[in-house]
Parts: C-alpha cells; structure tokens; sequence
C-alpha cells in the first residue's frame, strides 16, 4: 500500500493535482478503488487498478469508443496504464440506485436506461474493431464459476463441473443467430448515473464497460431488468421489454426472449459463483444478502423451454434445499 501511495502521489504531482484534497470511496466487488480529488472549482476522480490484478487499458479504450459515439462516458483526464492509475472525470453520486433509494421515478430512470441501449444497438460502429467475441466458452468460463465456488461452499462435488458445462453447451448453440452489438456487461442501475446539465441519451452516464465484448444484443437488456442486487416489478420489467424490442420491429421476438432466458440463466449461475466467491476468497459477505433473489431469478430463467437440459441438471444435483445461501468459511 505504502508504494501505490507514492505512485498515486507521483502521478498527481505530474498532472498537477497534488495540492487536491482527497476523499477514498467505498470499494466494490473488483480490485479496483476510487479516490474523490477537489481542487478549487475542479473535480476528478483516480482510478487505482493495480496491476497485475487488473488492466485499466480496456476502460480507456472503451471510455474513449462510447464518448466517440455520443455516450456518457468518463473522459480520460490522464493516464498510466503501465501502473494502473487513471484521473478520469468525476460524475458526482447520482447513480441510479441512490436516486431510487431516494425516490426518484423509477419508470423515468428505466426507461433513460433502455433509451440508451436502444441508441447504442443502433449505432453503426457501436463494436470497436478486434474487440473479443462474447463466445460459448468465455460463457461456460463464466458459468463455472457457480460449479467452482457455490457447490464446494455447500458440500456438493465439484466433480459434478463436467456435466454442468455439457449441459450449457447444448442451449448456447441457440443464440448463434442474435444480433452481435457491443456489450457493456455489467449494465444495471449500481452502475448507471443521472447527469445533470445533459439531455435525452447523454444524461445517462455509464461508469462500468471495462469487461465489454462483441455479443448478443438482449445481454445488456437482460442485465438492466433482471437485477441481482434489486427487485423490479413484473409490469415496469415487461414494458421496458416491450420498449426495447418495439424499437428493432425487424428483429425476432422469441429469440430474442430466447437469447434473454439463456443469457440470464448463465449470469445469474455466474453472479452466485462470485459472490460466494466474495465471501469465501475475499472476505466481502456483504454480497451473500443477494443471493435468493438470484436464485429466484434463475430459476424464472431456467422455467424456458430451452434451457431444459441445464434445468434437468440443476434439479438432479442441485434441489431446492441446496439453493441457500452459502455458510461463512467461519460457520463451517
């Protein structure tokens, strides 16, 4: 710690912030931190991604792609990819969950949100070139998280991985036909602010892309509506749906809901994998409060029919009375 210090203090000395005062945030589930800079009429924010744990080049590259675009992105204030430090633009604490927490217009927020993956999935150009392909097996990858974390958590073999990822394989196929646009991956309301001074699309600033891949359009959407951290009523869900897939009429209504199903049944298998990862590797139990909602969330997923064979496999190994969330390595 005491070196990111004289690095963090190095780099602000050379773009000239070193007088700022400084105000850590809160982290969050990644390695990443935040520190808050005022100085005089000035805001920013440093980025501390210290390498090799994590990469700042994909958020630049990114940041940079959505705000050529038209989007409300960071702006890049300066950088040192080598050693992980960004100084990027400060977007206030309006996300989208604290303004809803403090009653804000939940069907306003939502629907800026859909908005806004509207206006990208119509952008020519929205893919960067050579970005990587959202593919069966960084799904599967991802998938087995649940297989490596969750199931040994709750004294389940994870001998039982191979069948699992057999299972998978036989409904990714289905998703061969969906529209490929660029996909942020971690599009929900934590993760999305409320711009003051901006209009229509560019009021909603996006904070978490660094993870984006070139892959199927209903990702995104599905990860806007079906929540792991917070409940959405059926009705406010169905018609954001709704406004998203009336504005691609062209498009295939089942399979997009089918790509919805499988994509969501695969995330949420995965966000269970992490945050029991989270409390076991990283000791961040805060997270495990979520886990039933994902569980209800994907087993409302895993009801369509094309998710049947990993469906099977969930009711084989993994019944009712083993969907809990997970004991504390101290609890065991």
């Amino acid at each position: 710690m005491a070196k990111r210090a004289t690095l963090i203090d190095q780099f602000l000395q050379t773009h000239g912030w070193a007088d700022a005062e400084r105000h850590p945030l809160p982290g969050d589930a990644s390695f990443r931190r935040y520190i808050r800079l005022n100085l005089k009429d000035k805001k920013a924010l440093v980025m501390d991604a210290p390498p090799p744990l994590v990469s700042v080049q994909p958020f630049v590259s990114i940041a940079r792609h959505l705000c050529a675009l038209g989007f409300s992105a960071p702006e890049i204030i300066a950088e040192d990819v080598a050693h992980g430090l960004l100084l990027i633009e400060d977007f206030g604490e309006d996300t989208f969950t604290h303004l809803l927490n403090n009653g804000a217009n939940e069907e306003e927020l939502y629907t800026l949100a859909t908005d806004t993956l509207i206006e990208l999935h119509r952008k020519p150009g929205a893919v960067p070139e050579n970005l990587a392909p959202y593919n069966d097996f960084c799904m599967i990858d991802e998938a087995a998280l649940f297989a490596d974390w969750y199931l040994p958590a709750i004294d389940v073999s994870p001998s039982l991985r191979k069948g699992y990822a057999m299972a998978w394989f036989e409904c990714f196929h289905l998703l061969g036909g969906q529209p490929q646009t660029l996909v942020l991956r971690d599009y929900h309301v934590n993760n999305l602010m409320r711009l003051s001074g901006r209009n229509g699309i560019q009021a909603c600033g996006l904070l978490a892309f660094q993870d984006a891949l070139t892959g199927p359009s209903a990702y995104d959407v599905m990860s806007l509506l079906d929540d792991a951290r917070r409940d959405i009523a059926e009705p406010l869900r169905l018609k954001m749906l709704n406004r998203y897939c009336d504005a691609f009429p062209k498009n295939d209504r089942a399979a997009f809901e089918t790509a919805f199903a499988i994509l969501g049944a695969q995330r949420h298998a995965k966000v269970i994998g992490i945050f029991t990862r989270l409390c076991w590797r990283d000791n961040k139990t805060i997270y495990l409060k979520h886990i039933p909602r994902v569980w209800r969330l994907l087993e409302r997923s895993l009801q369509h029919p094309a998710l049947f064979a990993v469906a099977n496999w969930f009711d084989r190994y993994i019944p009712t009375a083993k969907r809990i969330i997970p004991p504390k390595p101290s609890d065991v």
